[in-house]
């Protein structure tokens, strides 16, 4: 279903790619380049603003979809589309790549000149890749576009990342390849079970949903999609890589790491484990509840102890990734909704604070809580900003973290009373840690004198923050306007899910 009759999708995925690869015929200026780049992504968010602007509510299908034959002779093609699952992840990434090119502005000055050309084009890279994963409905095509990611990540983190760059580098692609492989091998044994079964050699995720797998192979193959998924997510105990990868690179870097490549973890677990395997779901659901609430726990605690800001913010985002995985195995509508929206708060608030921490750092040259106090009489423009988003990442009313949060916890409460009270723990612990780095940092007297004359927020500064603060109050006030477009996605997967849990109970039974 394409209601353009032209290939605007695939426009709004390549074209980040495409101006990446022309800024490097625009010399080594960095000035020029950042304009390049930042024009380049601001297009592409209008493109996928058009996208939301005829995208049909009440169609729980793929739409604007761009089909091609690939490689026939082995079933793949190039398959792209979008429903109310993927839409907003797709404008979340768009989103966040101009406020990252913006803040690269300020990260490469002081830099020389040359380098400009390849970060840029990296970062573009990255964005082509993200946007791809949550497009792709082909399965080899989301493969490609998945470790396709993972290249310019690596890149990004290892040559323009901190003193601790290569180390964790490493472990990012380690954990990250390992989870790609057992994907890989995966959708390798999907495909071949189905031209077992019918014939037909094909890797279209659409025909895939309605083959009928023994338990066994479900269960060997959730296993292997679970893994890749919760890397990415990140479930604690494969979540070691996360700190160290969010400490060491740039902000812009930082924030596309946290506010969207988290996000595809999340997209993987709703897009195919809920309607690939609901029997499996449903069995593994209090094991993997056990492990993301631990997650929320532990994530909360260390961030509670943190002294560095920025690590808080990285232990923050563990903590809420876990709330966001709890709620898309409540398997039902509101804990999958409300999964979704947030995710796109989380996305919102995570990267306000990076940047706002990344200014405080810029002014301070230091990142330790205890290095600061009574800011709020030398910045009270930045602080004011500081406590408005930590507010919407705590779930105060009014605020985009209240309605994901709120959503969320009703679907979880309708499985288990007892996950949702674990869940809420987490927020009770993230108003803590966030309302307790807020008080050292910004409230007290003014005692050290490096303090009293930090300049406040400047207007370069404000530009890239409050587009992120305006939507957090747009959500958390019309959430309506978010949740709408996933009503029909949702309903159809879920409903997807049901009717394979009773095809598959009824050929178990024969």
């Amino acid at each position: 279903m394409n209601p353009l009759g032209f290939p605007l999708l695939s426009i709004v995925i390549f074209l980040p790619l495409a101006g990446g690869l022309v800024g490097l015929l625009l010399g080594g200026r960095r000035r020029l380049l950042g304009l390049w780049a930042l024009l380049v992504t601001l297009v592409d968010l209008g493109l996928a603003c058009v996208l939301w602007g005829f995208f049909n509510y009440g169609s729980g299908g793929m739409q604007f979809v761009d089909r091609l034959p690939w490689v026939q002779s082995l079933g793949i093609s190039y398959f792209v589309g979008i429903d109310g699952v993927s839409l907003w992840l797709l404008l979340l990434a768009a989103f966040l790549s101009p406020i990252a090119v913006l803040t690269s502005w300020k990260f490469l000055e002081g830099r020389p000149e040359g380098e400009a050309r390849g970060y840029y084009l990296l970062l573009l890279a990255l964005e082509t890749g993200v946007l791809g994963v949550f497009a792709a409905v082909d399965l080899v095509l989301f493969y490609i576009f998945w470790e396709a990611m993972l290249v310019p990540a690596y890149f990004l983190l290892g040559r323009w990342g901190g003193e601790r760059r290569i180390y964790a580098t490493l472990k990012f692609f380690l954990y990250t390849m390992a989870g790609s492989a057992l994907m890989l091998v995966a959708i390798l044994a999907l495909a071949v079970l189905n031209l077992q079964q019918t014939g037909v050699l094909t890797f279209d995720l659409l025909a895939l949903y309605d083959l009928p797998l023994a338990w066994m192979a479900q269960l060997w193959l959730f296993v292997a999609f679970v893994l890749a998924f919760a890397v990415k997510a990140p479930i604690w105990p494969l979540h070691t890589w996360l700190p160290d990868a969010y400490l060491e690179s740039p902000t812009p870097v930082t924030i596309l790491l946290a506010g969207v490549l988290s996000k595809m973890g999340i997209y993987g677990l709703i897009r195919f484990c809920l309607p690939l395997f609901p029997d499996l779901v449903q069995a593994a659901r209090p094991w993997i509840w056990v492990l993301a609430i631990i997650g929320i726990i532990y994530g909360s605690l260390v961030a509670l102890v943190q002294r560095d800001m920025k690590g808080l913010v990285a232990y923050s985002s563990l903590a809420h990734m876990g709330m966001i995985v709890v709620g898309v195995l409540a398997a039902n509508p509101q804990g999958v909704q409300g999964a979704l929206i947030l995710s796109i708060s989380h996305g919102l608030t995570v990267s306000a604070l990076f940047i706002v921490v990344d200014l405080l750092e810029r002014r301070r040259g230091t990142r330790r809580i205890d290095d600061f106090g009574g800011l709020w009489h030398s910045v009270p423009l930045l602080g004011s900003l500081l406590l408005t988003v930590a507010m919407a990442s705590v779930g105060l009313p009014g605020l985009s973290g209240f309605p994901g949060e709120f959503t969320l916890l009703v679907g979880v409460f309708r499985e288990s009373v007892a996950a949702a009270v674990f869940a809420t723990l987490g927020i009770v612990l993230g108003a803590w840690y966030m309302l307790s780095m807020f008080r050292q940092a910004f409230a007290g007297p003014l005692d050290r004198p490096e303090n009293r004359t930090l300049p406040d927020l400047r207007w370069r500064e404000a530009a890239v923050l409050l587009p992120l603060v305006v939507l957090m109050f747009v959500l958390g006030v019309v959430p309506n306007l978010f949740l709408r477009p996933t009503d029909a996605a949702v309903d159809s997967l879920l409903s997807r899910a049901e009717e394979r849990r009773v095809v598959l109970m009824d050929t178990s039974d024969q």
